[in-house]
């Protein structure tokens, strides 16, 4: 595995053409004038992980990008775009959030910032909200979030089930967003639904029975919440099995309140994702160190639950590919900014702001199993994000402030 923003072997190097006679349609669109480029591809620009190229263009066609390079090179097209001096990143990529919920936790973070304890059990609240909501209710609340998130410069979303916890509403809160978004994750194993508390191992096999080929059909993933008072490893395990079984990709909350099987678990059955990584052993890092796990960091719920922040020094100095998604959802962490989860990074868990911006977008794509997003390079999707500052550290520099000033999604302009 892959250090950090070093990390290329998720992100496949694409040499791109810099010269002006390349074959580009007149029709597309380009982007000059770029300050700063990040790329994501090392074989280009300065030839760092990020693959800055200064004073850059990039051409659009259709959903794709088509080339980059220096502006003064660009291939003639009918569009073009003046970035004015200004930096242009990949659209980031959340790969970790909750967002087919109804209701409000304001009391519980009310209560939480006047000194009570976090603890798993106010999602049982979000479950009776999610319940009692309609269909367009819940479809609303989703659209809401992600254009919330598109114009913080997010273009690839994540987001998951595990607030319904039965069959049936696990099974619509997977096709709504489904309605949203291509990468969709299976969490009937959020928590023990409080229909079976008195008998969690009926809950596991819902879960992995009727639940499970209720829900299949709508997702791309399987999760289970690996923590005290949620799943032990054993039943984590069944559950992933049982989803893998399915042809649903695991991927796994493990380790946030607490030290646990969770990330070896994750490693060993090749998990995509181990989400969270606050509470590690030395084992837990050499496992994912030494497997194709991507350790997903979700510093948003360490500020609204004033919790220990994971280490993301201690993973990327052992070659530990790491993302950094917002963990959005109705209780721990209701933010959809991945640029205040990237200043919370680079301030509070010893990031380099460009170890934090590769983490945001490549290791995101990473953690997805995506090579289309998360990179500018010939071939990608053409998913970018302007900034209002002449580069990404600005994104660490100026936290709080509004940066983003434009966002092309699939070659479209949205933002």
């Amino acid at each position: 595995m892959n250090t950090g923003p070093a990390a290329t072997n998720n992100q496949p190097a694409t040499s791109a053409p810099t010269s002006a006679n390349s074959a580009v349609a007149t029709t597309a669109t380009a982007i000059v004038n770029i300050a700063s480029l990040v790329t994501n591809d090392p074989s280009l620009g300065d030839g760092s992980a990020l693959g800055l190229i200064r004073d850059a263009a990039v051409v659009m066609d259709g959903d794709r990008v088509v080339w980059v390079g220096e502006s003064s090179k660009a291939p003639a097209t009918d569009n073009r775009v003046d970035a004015g001096g200004r930096a242009v990143l990949p659209g980031f990529v959340d790969s970790h959030s909750h967002l087919v919920f109804a209701g409000d936790r304001t009391a519980e973070f009310n209560a939480r910032m006047s000194g009570q304890a976090y603890a798993a059990g106010g999602i049982r609240t979000t479950v009776a909200a999610t319940r009692a909501a309609t269909d367009a209710e819940l479809s609303a609340n989703v659209a809401r979030f992600m254009r919330e998130a598109l114009r913080q410069g997010t273009t690839t979303f994540e987001t998951k089930s595990g607030y319904g916890l039965t069959v049936e509403d696990e099974a619509r809160a997977l096709r709504i967003a489904a309605e949203h978004t291509d990468e969709v994750t299976y969490l009937g194993a959020h928590i023990v639904s409080p229909d079976y508390a008195d008998d969690p191992a009926a809950y596991v096999d819902l879960v992995t029975g009727e639940m499970l080929d209720a829900c299949a059909p709508y997702a791309r993933w399987v999760d289970v919440f690996c923590e005290k008072g949620a799943f032990d490893g054993d039943q984590a395990r069944a559950i992933l099995t049982a989803g893998r079984a399915k042809g649903l990709l695991p991927r796994v909350h493990a380790n946030q309140l607490s030290y646990g099987p969770g990330v070896r678990l994750a490693v060993e059955l090749d998990a995509a994702s181990a989400d969270h990584c606050t509470h590690l052993t030395d084992a837990d890092v050499d496992a994912l160190s030494s497997g194709n796990t991507v350790a997903t960091l979700l510093p948003g719920a360490e500020f609204s639950t004033r919790a220990e922040w994971p280490n993301a020094r201690r993973l990327l100095d052992a070659g530990v590919t790491v993302a950094l998604s917002t963990d959005c959802n109705p209780g721990s962490s209701f933010t959809s900014s991945v640029p205040f989860c990237i200043a919370l990074a680079v301030r509070d868990m010893r990031m380099t702001p460009d170890e934090a911006v590769w983490s945001a977008t490549a290791g995101g794509a990473a953690a997805l199993r995506r090579t289309d997003v998360g990179r500018v390079t010939p071939g990608a999707r053409a998913d970018l994000t302007l900034l209002d500052a002449p580069s990404h550290v600005h994104l660490a520099y100026r936290p709080g402030v509004p940066l983003v000033a434009g966002v092309w999604r699939k070659g479209v302009r949205t933002v």
